[in-house]
């Protein structure tokens, strides 16, 4: 969220860094809540005053004058409140400013390749997609998935399933060892506030899942990623200068409805409700986001290369960026049967916009307070690396061979076969 101090100061430059979003947003309007907005409270703060004054001289024959002046206040307070709502609607759906290293464009098409990584197999056979491969083996089950709770979802079983949850925890250890990460296990339910603060509401609300508990109570989501309950870590605090950085990573189911991708990967686990993800949040100082979405990038590339998986890096332009992000980059591994790179990772600075939104801040040296730096990043997502284990570690007999550094983590095993 923008704070608007800030905006007041450079409207017009705001509106400029905003255009590159081709968001629409109705610049007067802020503008003229705004302004309404400021007359109000210096009428109100005149009118308080006045009220003040009356009540130090004693004078009797005043007393009606106060009355009638505490129940002006009371209707501009009143005023007041409905456009505050308006100015807060406007702003808490207004998104992040690009980074100026974020290239123009519109969507996915306009991203910009940063480097290739890997070698990319060359089969002498027809390679399968995952969900052939998995189904083949009988340890991805789609349809009983489908019977019990609905499309979308995914039983895995046996070896996959032992693979799936060896890769969870391949990707806590090395950002734990390795990388430097503290380990969480959080919450998998969110408050309405906790998925404002992220982002996630008001604008994303359609995608959530949103879990009905006790008539009366606070509303409650299902973390659509660790992202959301680990930021919000820092929630209402000042933190202590000397903690930062903060780097937190966790490994959680995430709950999406996927609202806007109707019709999109239908097959197999590609764009599920529910699906595995290890999560790296830091938390810095406003003036060390750059180096530190650098450095975390690297922690989930660093990942893939372990695994020797073949991936390339992409900067995000302007119009595909998450609404919370000042920069993002994307991971994509390469997937033989579709003969294409694949998203598996996003690693977003979202500057101070979420610091301002959930009031997390820390002092600097000269003892100012100033908003945190927020950053995520994904390490990766479980589900797809196993669809890119699935496709680029198949054999021609339909097993699957085990990437080394995983070995440790299956019992050793080295291979996948039919039951």
């Amino acid at each position: 969220m923008h704070n608007l101090k800030e905006i007041r100061k450079n409207f017009d430059g705001f509106k400029k860094g905003l255009k590159k979003r081709f968001v629409d947003i109705d610049f007067d309007k802020l503008e003229d809540l705004d302004k309404n907005n400021r007359e109000l409270i210096q009428k109100k703060e005149l009118l308080e005053k006045e009220k003040k004054d009356i009540s130090k001289s004693k004078d009797k024959s005043l007393f009606a004058k106060s009355k009638d002046i505490s129940e002006n206040i009371e209707r501009i307070n009143e005023k007041q409140k409905l456009i505050q709502k308006s100015l807060d609607d406007i702003l808490s759906n207004i998104p992040n400013i690009p980074h100026n290293d974020v290239p123009e464009g519109k969507n996915e098409t306009d991203n910009i390749e940063i480097n290739k990584s890997g070698t990319i197999r060359k089969f002498d056979f027809t390679p399968s997609s995952h969900y052939k491969i998995g189904e083949k083996l009988g340890m991805l089950d789609f349809d009983l998935a489908t019977k019990t709770t609905g499309s979308r979802f995914v039983f895995v079983k046996n070896k996959l399933a032992l693979l799936e949850r060896a890769l969870s925890n391949f990707m806590l250890d090395t950002h734990i060892k390795k990388n430097g990460y503290e380990e969480i296990s959080p919450p998998l339910l969110a408050s309405e506030a906790t998925m404002f603060g992220t982002g996630q509401l008001p604008k994303f609300e359609n995608d959530q899942f949103e879990v009905k508990l006790e008539e009366g109570t606070d509303r409650k989501f299902l973390i659509p990623t660790a992202e959301v309950i680990l930021t919000n870590i820092v929630k209402d605090k000042i933190i202590d200068i000397k903690s930062l950085p903060m780097r937190f990573v966790a490994s959680t189911p995430c709950f999406r409805k996927e609202a806007g991708s109707y019709g999109k990967d239908t097959k197999g686990m590609i764009r599920q409700h529910q699906f595995y993800k290890v999560e790296m949040v830091s938390i810095v100082e406003q003036d060390k986001c750059s180096d530190e979405l650098e450095r975390m990038t690297n922690c989930a590339t660093g990942i893939l290369d372990l695994l020797e998986l073949p991936y390339r890096k992409m900067i995000l332009c302007s119009g595909d960026m998450g609404f919370s992000a000042e920069k993002t980059y994307d991971i994509e591994v390469w997937l033989p049967s579709e003969n294409r790179y694949r998203e598996i990772s996003s690693c977003s600075s979202c500057s101070t916009f979420q610091a301002f939104r959930m009031k997390a801040r820390y002092k600097d040296q000269t003892k100012g307070t100033l908003y945190a730096g927020t950053l995520n990043g994904s390490g990766l997502a479980v589900g797809r690396t196993l669809i890119a284990i699935l496709e680029n570690y198949q054999e021609k007999d339909g097993t699957i061979t085990i990437p080394k550094v995983l070995r440790p983590y299956m019992n050793n095993l080295e291979k996948i076969s039919l039951n």
